[in-house]
């Protein structure tokens, strides 16, 4: 291979790599696989995207760099053949309420281009369409539809049904030589102008001209019109003989009720005030006081009915306040909130217009009189809420209320003018409410004038365009309404890898971290073939993925190893996939080859008659579903991307049971019931959240593991000779941290405009503690050498220790063993942060009473590393709680004991139970996407197995079985193929 053809890279030493040195085909698809923590993303990400992000802003100048910091050199010798690099990773889009897929895709850019130039707005009240003229067109108008001779009076509209005697506007008109108005339909001299009743709403049109027609008036027609519409703010009424006609150089109603300003694009962005929403400023959402979490029906409102005022003392002034109010309109006070009527309760919630007088005494004795109308205790919360300088006050209050749609725009954020202009017979809400695949088909089927597709080509191409690409990279059942902090890491990688490929940029090097995370096996090969698209525009394209399908159609395949953290770090094998599953020594080679692989479970767990019943699910795509989860099984709830399989175990499932034990304030999605039987008392959600926003936060600090090694530390002879506690070895109190960096190690630089930057503190050089605290010992290593350590070397340095060694080996257990003790929390991967807090979990007594509910736990596994989570969800279940996983994964769907199976597409034609049972029984049934992805593995399986006993003999035997069976033309039976 030429120079020119290849990145070279020599004696990577970054993170936990070996001074390794590899050379990587360019223009090539490359996939960079290994164990978890066997050192893919610190030579992918940390080594060469790093390196070609550092020589491109060394290439900046220096004014440029000052605002862009600078770049550390990764650990290697050299790299040659680098292109310019962009990184495609994992990290959520912007948490920014206003952000949503239509913006950070910019299709919405062209939606709001579409329907300012060839938008139509329509009478809300009539549904006509509205019109515009110009005074030229006025004019026009006005001769077309008049005969010579006719009378024409042309009038100004001035004012239309607004109260007041209008003593001065008459004046000031008659003062400008205005000498005749119609008032209320009658026609007035200015001057002899009757009095009006200021109570009342008056319609005045001054008399401009009046005209007889002939071939002469052209001229002073379109001259009286324009003083008119001068006038009357672009309003002029045209009376011909007895006929009136209504023009207006805006969009406006004919009784002038409802007019929009001139479409243009910035009307269409709920991001700026002519768009936006007043009432919610294009949010769509507002915060309000929820009933439900201010309210206990079973109480007094004084003596704990109303939740904020429950624990206040019975000489509260709040209290003295609703016991006086509940005096003067002669209510019980002293009953439960649920024996109140609706109109006794909403006094005391919403108040009161009469005035009522208040004589409140404080505990210091002192009196406190007013008359005033009683506000209501929502009203007075909610003003607070705004008013309030006091974080701590508003995130109390807020703790009582509840995101609800805007009661004027409904959630949908534009103004009604925005909202008046339709396109192909929608507004551009109700287009945002598409998903990837209706827009699609809707753009196909748009029916418009020559004239107006003309003028949209551009836009419609540059649509059409992406919304292709969202749905070449899986993500056809999104919505462009969807807000773009709700996506996973995977969707919106996803989402930038659509854009990329839309750039049509060449020549670059693209690295990305697992965009097959969160995608069915249906839609790998599109997702595949997009990766690909990019190769073929001219780029390099490094992936790191541990998806089979994925790395068998690579280019040039790369496998990190043998082990995970100092195991790792080594150049195992490299080559095409073949050559790699040739290669004994690698372990992705033997699982790609079959040699190993995860077996099925001898026996299956049976339900035992005990379900959690949902009955009416029907939020988001859902279609009415009734729903059964086994208790104390292992069922995993899988689906196409999009099918409602998150809406169904989080939204409802999830949210409904924490709501019923833990008086969660987030409510649940739309069901008619959920029942559990109170088969179950506690739920544990092991989700892919940050364990902490901080440095400061790290695994050992979330697990409690840290608490056990500072009394290691505490109970050294050095430590008690000096005297010091458990306290002087945390990081997070006075004492013994370092107290630059307040016991970070890094200390946070505001980019204002760029994300935040972390540099390492140059007094403790990131070792978060004192030179004090750093002369305490044990067994050789202080206690910032053991936050450095990673799980595996912690586990056996303190093998002696049972308490401290148990917890650590469950961090080990669930594929942890390469990561330090002390990572900073923002550096793990949703993924890890999952399993760390599943480890947290397994240190704690499980239950047959408890739940777990996992959303796709094998994120970032290599499959040895699901091998062993899968013998730690086992083991769970085994204890006899009940667990609930949502998955793609193969592996882990023919592992669980009951499958429940959505689909059959995502979006608007999903939301439906495709298949329930056993994995058996699901790869049987022909609708199911996922039994049909299932049925080939589990043959293979056996077959695996039937040729164990054949001196492992599996390509052999693996022809047999092809010979015999009739395949399906899909893509794990193609795989198959080409593996044998």
């Amino acid at each position: 291979m030429k120079n020119r053809d290849i990145i070279r890279i020599i004696g990577a030493k970054e993170n936990n790599l070996k001074d390794i040195s590899i050379d990587i085909p360019k223009n090539q698809f490359v996939v960079m696989t290994g164990l978890s923590g066997s050192g893919k993303s610190s030579l992918a990400f940390d080594t060469l995207y790093q390196e070609g992000q550092r020589r491109y802003v060394e290439s900046l100048s220096a004014y440029a760099r000052q605002f862009l910091g600078s770049f550390e050199k990764p650990r290697v010798d050299s790299i040659d053949g680098l292109s310019p690099s962009i990184s495609i990773d994992q990290r959520t889009t912007s948490q920014n309420p206003r952000s949503t897929v239509g913006t950070v895709t910019e299709i919405y850019d062209f939606y709001r281009l579409i329907y300012a130039k060839i938008g139509v707005p329509y009478c809300p009240n009539s549904n006509k369409p509205l019109t515009k003229q110009t005074v030229q067109e006025m004019t026009d108008i006005t001769l077309k539809n008049s005969k010579d001779k006719d009378r024409i009076i042309v009038m100004a509209p001035v004012i239309i049904r607004q109260k007041g005697t209008h003593a001065n506007l008459i004046e000031r008109f008659l003062k400008e030589g205005f000498n005749r108005a119609i008032i209320d339909g009658e026609e007035f001299l200015l001057e002899e102008t009757p009095t009006l009743d200021k109570n009342k709403n008056h319609d005045i049109s001054i008399v401009v001209d009046r005209l007889v027609k002939n071939s002469e008036i052209d001229s002073r027609l379109y001259e009286s019109l324009e003083l008119a519409t001068h006038i009357a703010d672009g309003k002029a009424i045209v009376k011909i003989n007895d006929n009136y006609r209504h023009f207006n150089e805006k969009y406006a109603c004919e009784d002038e009720s409802f007019v929009i300003p001139e479409l243009e694009h910035r009307l269409f962005s709920f991001n700026t005030p002519l768009g936006a929403c007043p009432s919610c400023n294009g949010l769509g959402v507002k915060l309000k006081m929820d009933l439900e979490l201010v309210l206990d029906p079973e109480k007094p409102l004084t003596n704990g009915g109303f939740i904020p005022y429950k624990n206040t003392e019975d000489d509260n002034l709040s209290v003295q306040e609703l016991e006086q109010v509940a005096k003067h309109f002669k209510i019980d006070i002293s009953k439960p909130v649920k024996d109140l009527t609706k109109k006794e309760l909403d006094i005391f919630l919403y108040g009161s217009k009469e005035k009522i007088n208040f004589l409140l005494i404080s505990s210091s004795g002192r009196v406190h009189q007013k008359v005033i109308e009683f506000e209501g205790l929502i009203n007075h919360f909610e003003r607070r809420h705004r008013e309030t300088t006091s974080e701590w006050i508003r995130d109390w209050i807020e703790g009582y209320m509840r995101e609800i749609d805007c009661e004027v725009c409904g959630g949908r954020r534009l103004n009604p003018a925005a909202l008046s202009v339709k396109v192909g017979g929608i507004n551009i809400h109700e287009l945002t409410t598409f998903s990837v695949d209706q827009s699609i088909e809707h753009f196909k089927n748009l029916k418009l004038t020559t004239t107006e597709r003309e003028i949209a080509k551009l836009a419609l191409d540059e649509i059409n365009m992406r919304l292709s690409f969202l749905q070449n990279v899986g993500l056809g059942y999104l919505t462009l309404s969807r807000k773009a902090g709700t996506l996973s890491g995977g969707e919106a990688q996803r989402i930038r890898l659509a854009t990329q490929i839309g750039s049509k940029l060449s020549g670059v090097l693209y690295v990305l971290d697992e965009p097959s995370i969160g995608l069915h096996q249906r839609d790998n090969i599109r997702l595949i073939n997009a990766l690909k698209e990019m190769r073929d525009l001219g780029n390099t394209l490094v992936v790191v993925e541990h998806d089979h399908e994925t790395m068998l159609s690579a280019d040039y395949l790369i496998d990190i190893g043998p082990g995970a953290g100092a195991a790792g770090g080594y150049i195992v094998a490299a080559g095409t996939p073949e050559e790699v599953m040739a290669n004994e020594n690698s372990i992705t080679g033997r699982y790609l080859s079959g040699k190993e692989c995860i077996p099925v479970p001898k026996t299956r767990r049976k339900p035992n008659g005990k379900y959690i019943n949902i009955k009416g699910a029907s939020e988001n795509n859902l279609k009415n579903l009734d729903v059964n989860f086994p208790v104390g099984l292992f069922t995993v709830v899988s689906g196409v991307s999009g099918s409602g399989k998150s809406t169904l175990v989080n939204s409802i499932l999830l949210n409904g049971l924490r709501q019923k034990y833990y008086k969660s304030k987030v409510k649940p999605g739309k069901h008619a019931s959920l029942d559990d039987h109170e088969l179950v008392n506690k739920v544990v959600e092991i989700s892919q959240s940050p364990i902490g926003r901080t440095p400061r936060s790290n695994p050992v600090t979330y697990t409690g593991v840290f608490d056990d090694i500072r009394d290691v530390f505490a109970m050294t002879k050095e430590a008690q000779v000096r005297g010091y506690q458990k306290g002087r070895f945390s990081f997070n109190v006075k004492g013994g941290r370092c107290e630059t960096c307040q016991g970070d190690g890094v200390k946070r630089i505001s980019m204002h405009f760029l994300p935040d930057v972390y540099v390492k503190c140059e007094v403790c050089q990131g070792k978060r503690y004192n030179r004090e605290t750093l002369q305490i010992k044990y067994r050789g290593k202080t206690i910032s050498d053991i936050l450095e350590m990673t799980v595996d070397e912690a586990v056996e340095f303190f093998k002696n220790h049972r308490k401290i060694h148990d917890k650590l080996m469950t961090m080990k257990n669930v594929g942890l063993g390469y990561i330090h003790l002390g990572q900073p929390a923002p550096t793990l991967s949703g993924g890890e942060a999952q399993r760390v807090k599943l480890a947290s979990e397994l240190q704690k007594r499980i239950t047959p009473q408890t739940i777990f509910i996992l959303d796709e736990p094998t994120t970032g596994l290599h499959t040895d590393d699901v091998k062993r989570l899968l013998e730690v969800l086992q083991h769970i279940v085994s204890e006899g709680a009940t667990m609930v996983v949502i998955e793609h994964n193969l592996d882990v769907i023919k592992s669980a004991d009951y499958i429940i199976d959505l689909g059959p597409e995502g979006g608007d034609k999903g939301g439906m139970v495709i298949a329930t049972g056993t994995p058996e029984e699901v790869a049987n049934n022909e609708a199911s996407y996922t039994g049909q992805y299932l049925k080939p593995l589990l043959k293979w399986i056996k077959a695996a197995n039937v040729a164990a006993f054949f001196n492992n003999n599996i390509y052999q035997y693996v022809i047999i079985v092809l010979k015999r069976v009739k395949w399906k033309n899909n893509k794990i039976d193609r795989n198959l193929m080409k593996l044998s």
